[in-house]
């Protein structure tokens, strides 16, 4: 797997973020989001596996393509004026099946 940069967002902070962004102004371009926190694909995916008592080993090749893509360091990470979620990773992966940290209760019908 390609030893590069990205930026996981919880579903939650995609959600809200596409919601802002839908009822906001017009934009006229484009909006980059990402996760709060970078991190190599390769070294998140060896912690998770390790996590998880996976025996499976990650190698590291620079060359290897993404999706059929070459990648470089700052293919899969936003730009500098993205629009960033809050969840951290650690929060986001402890999180039971389910719970979504921002929402808030709903009044019963």
């Amino acid at each position: 797997m390609p030893p590069v940069l990205f930026q996981p967002m919880a579903a939650d902070d995609v959600a809200t973020a596409v919601g802002r962004i839908a009822v906001g102004p017009p934009v006229n371009g484009t909006v980059e989001i990402g996760g709060p926190e970078q991190f190599r694909m390769d070294e998140l995916v060896r912690r998770r596996l390790a996590q998880l008592g996976d025996p499976r080993e990650v190698i590291a090749d620079p060359n290897a393509l993404y999706s059929g893509a070459k990648v470089n360091d700052r293919t899969l990470v936003p730009g500098i004026n993205a629009q960033l979620g809050e969840t951290r990773y650690e929060t986001w992966l402890n999180q039971p099946t389910g719970q979504v940290p921002h929402a808030k209760s709903q009044p019963a019908a």
